[in-house]
Parts: C-alpha cells; structure tokens; sequence
C-alpha cells in the first residue's frame, strides 16, 4: 500500500452564480490529498495520512477519500478546523491564499504520529504541509522513522507565497528530506528555486548525488523527464484543451507511483535498479493522467477506466 503524508484541506474555487456573480465553491483539496485520491482512483492501494478536523469540512475530506477507495484508517482527528484555501485562476494557472493557523493539519504532533502497518511499502511526502511546525516536523519525523524500510517518495510543490519569511529553514528540511528519499519529483520552476540555474539533468544529477535514486522533472506542456544514474528518459505532455492546471503535478506524482507498483518495482532494491522500460511507464502513465486533470475543473484526477479508454 501506498501511504500519502501531508495536507489535506478545502479549495474554494472561483465560480460564477447563476445570477452572474463572482463566488467560491468548496472542494477537497490539498497537493498530498489529490495524490491519495489519484492513487485510489487509477487502482493502486491507497492510505493517507493527515490531521483532519471532526469538522463539516472535515467530513468532505474522509467522504472524498472513502468515494476514492483511499483508507483514512491512521488519519489522525481532532477538533480543531480545517485548513481552507481560496484559489484565483489567471490563464489557468493557480495562485492560493491559505487560513492555516491552529488548524487540525498545521497542529498535528509527533505524539500523533501512527504505527504504520506491514503491508505498507511506500510513503509519500510533500506540499506545503512541510513548511510550518508542528506538522512539518511532525512529517519529517515520521520519514526519517521509516526511510530505512521502505521506499519514499517526495515532491515539494513549493509555494513561494507560503514559505515567504522562512526560506531557510524550509530549504534546510527540504535538503533533509531529500537526502533520505528513494525518488524525488519537482516541477522545472521548483528545481531551479532550490537547485539554482542550469540545464535540467544536470541539475537533477546533483540532486540523484545527494542519495535519490530517481528524479521525475515536469515541464508543464512540453513534457516530462526520469533521471536516473544510467537513464535519461523524456516523454512530451498529451495535448488537451486546459481548463485549469489544479492538482496536475499531484496526479503526475500518482501516476508515477501507480505505474511502479504494478510493476512491482516499489521495493528499495527495483528503485534503485529502474530501466527505460519502467521509467517510460511511470512517465506515460503519469503525464497522460495528469492531462485528463489539467482538462477539467479542479482537482479531478481520473479514474482507471479512463486511462484505458
């Protein structure tokens, strides 16, 4: 099973009133939330993790994981609220304004931290769930616990808004988590944030020398790369029609991890040992699945029956 640790919270998306005025609708949302919900929906075991609030919101995020087959069974709940983010969409590319404070997903404590099941082989970490403490610890606490055992996986999505004030200590635990992962994934814009200028092999290179032993870089439309110490793969977006870009990176991220696992190539040793073959399915499954995202509104990853369609 594939567990997903981070953020989960409600998206008000702009929407227009039937009687033509400007609105926000609520959806479940969160950059590891939609992973989990990606996973559940293409076929792979999915689990999350999270502080969730007892809240009405909160019962729209576990009702959203329960109708994504994503167990919420180590959620940690509380009654605190829920993170919320307003979304505004500029020629269909996200900026988010986010009320996190003393929420249920900003509180969560190492002292809430589960034990985690066998049958759990693959953890997943990222968004912005890894920028203010407790939780960021909190998250970086229970990786450094388990990196031993099984094979983690990261993706930033750095939000330059969120992290404003505390980029050093951000960066700090980013380069830690990293250290410790099996496959790190940043889009193009975060590679050059964190890694500085350059060509983009060269700079997953240097992070494939800090101890990952896959680096996935998206391009937005032009594509995606897999880099690894003895392959470099690319495969170019699927040409859609976007209505926004919500949750795309976070179903590449499911993709990826999908299509490994029915490879079973999910273990320490198949990362470390992943050929041409394996990289390119993770790149089609995931940039395919990511372009049904990019093609409806919100957060919608797809399910199964429409990757074989």
């Amino acid at each position: 099973m594939i567990l997903s640790c981070g953020e989960a919270l409600i998206d008000m998306l702009p929407r227009t009133t039937t009687l033509g005025e400007a609105a926000f609708s609520p959806y479940a949302g969160g950059a590891v939330f939609n992973t989990a919900i990606a996973l559940g929906r293409l076929g792979a075991p999915s689990a999350f993790f999270s502080g969730i609030s007892t809240d009405m919101l909160g019962e729209i995020l576990t009702d959203t994981l329960a109708a994504s087959k994503v167990s919420t069974d180590l959620c940690a709940r509380s009654s605190r609220p829920t993170t919320v983010a307003f979304v505004k969409l500029a020629n269909g590319q996200a900026s988010y304004a986010f009320y996190d404070e003393a929420t249920a997903g900003r509180m969560l404590s190492q002292d809430q931290l589960p034990t985690l099941p066998a049958g759990i082989a693959t953890l997943f970490f990222g968004g912005i769930s890894l920028v203010n403490d407790p939780a960021a610890s909190t998250y970086e606490a229970l990786q450094s616990r388990e990196a031993s055992n099984r094979v983690i996986m990261i993706d930033p999505n750095i939000r330059l808004g969120f992290i404003a004030g505390q980029e050093d200590s951000y960066r700090a635990r980013i380069t830690r988590m990293v250290q410790r992962s099996d496959i790190v994934k940043l889009s193009d814009e975060d590679l050059h944030w964190y890694a500085g200028g350059g060509d983009l092999e060269t700079l997953a290179r240097g992070i494939l020398a800090k101890g990952p032993k896959a680096v996935f870089i998206t391009e937005g439309a032009k594509g995606a790369h897999a880099i690894t110490a003895t392959q470099t793969r690319f495969t170019p977006s699927y040409r859609v029609e976007v209505v926004d870009t919500v949750g795309a990176g976070d179903t590449f991220n499911a993709g990826v991890l999908a299509a490994l696992h029915a490879r079973g190539a999910l273990t320490k040793a198949g990362v470390a040992s992943l050929d041409a073959a394996a990289l390119d399915a993770a790149l089609e499954l995931g940039t395919k699945a990511a372009a049904v995202t990019v093609s409806r509104a919100g957060a919608n990853p797809p399910w199964a029956h429409e990757m074989a369609a």
